[in-house]
């Protein structure tokens, strides 16, 4: 009835979670081609009605395939999916860090291949996963809007799988920033609007405003250097010319005070922002030293990143 498909680039130990009599297919992402192209060999090479898609880093929870044996029968045939419960266990003994919160969003996220069973017949309508999605991001809400588009519905099942945390580094949020190209190639296919069909959240113009206020600032402070090493070159030379030198200066000095000011107003506004961030990041967090460092600096690092990353993608789905 069913087969469970596995993308993996070297983690490929989840086979031994399956209960004996399924039929397994791992797909080495050899090429790095992505999980979207995986999935597609994988569920391809299926002869089964059924196609249950796991990451390679979920465990499935006790009695997995007698839950998902049930909530797949007597499914009607408009049904071309049904979503897996997603658990995240996070520490008790302390608020969760932003990575783990992270993590822990994906147990409300809809249409998540972390455990999405999907009708053999449903994937050929609509061609399977779109392999323009190069990583595994906003991959499975694409292919849930075109099954929507479709005709068909997709539902919740009582089957329960965990996901646990895994430390992904110090950098790990300003790289999670690359998903903001896939979210132009989202746009690009599915409208402006597509955003409140799978119930996502943005933080990008508020990001651009960041982005914005920083470079203007920074634009503003070169300028302001320049304009004075120009002014002590030109001190030099009326020195040479016995004091004498071009009227205006009052106005040079008057048009500086004004540049002084936007410098400071948009210094002001990008530190602002950029301490909203943080704090909105650290504050629900268990408040350590380290992971404090790390919310600051990632903090700022993360705007830029983030709109750099949305305008190569603006820029790729033009081509």
């Amino acid at each position: 009835m069913i087969t469970v498909v596995i993308p993996t680039i070297g983690r490929s130990s989840l086979r031994e979670a399956i209960p004996e009599g399924v039929p397994v297919i791992v797909v080495e992402d050899t090429g790095r081609k992505g999980p979207a192209a995986a999935r597609n060999a994988g569920w391809r090479a299926a002869a089964t009605p059924w196609v249950v898609f796991l990451d390679d880093d979920v465990v499935p929870g006790e009695g997995w395939l007698e839950a998902l044996t049930k909530d797949l029968e007597s499914l009607p045939e408009d049904v071309a999916g049904s979503q897996g419960r997603i658990e995240v266990p996070l520490p008790r003994d302390r608020r969760p860090t932003d990575a783990e919160r992270n993590t822990a969003g994906l147990a409300d996220a809809e249409w998540i291949t972390a455990d999405m069973a999907y009708r053999r017949a449903a994937l050929e309508k609509v061609g399977g996963f779109d392999e323009r999605f190069p990583r595994a991001y906003r991959e499975d809400a694409d292919l849930a809007l075109r099954m929507r588009e479709a005709g068909f519905r997709l539902v919740r099942g009582e089957r329960v799988t965990r996901h646990p945390v895994r430390d992904d580094g110090f950098w790990a949020s300003v790289r999670f920033q690359r998903g903001n190209a896939d979210d132009a190639l989202m746009r690009r296919v599915h409208g402006p609007e597509w955003r409140s069909l799978i119930g996502a959240g943005g933080l990008l113009p508020r990001h651009a405003a960041t982005t914005a206020l920083g470079l203007t600032a920074l634009a503003l402070a070169a300028a302001r250097a320049l304009s004075c090493a120009n002014n002590r070159e030109g001190r030099g030379v009326r020195a040479l010319l016995g004091g004498r030198g071009l009227r205006g200066g009052r106005g040079v000095r008057g048009a500086g005070a004004g540049g002084v000011w936007a410098l400071g107003l948009a210094a002001a506004g990008w530190a602002g922002l950029t301490a909203k961030f943080a704090w909105e990041r650290i504050a629900p967090g268990p408040g350590t030293p380290g992971e404090v460092v790390r919310m600051v600096v990632t903090s700022v690092a993360i705007p830029p990143a983030a709109c750099l990353h949305r305008l190569r993608g603006e820029l790729r789905v033009r081509r």
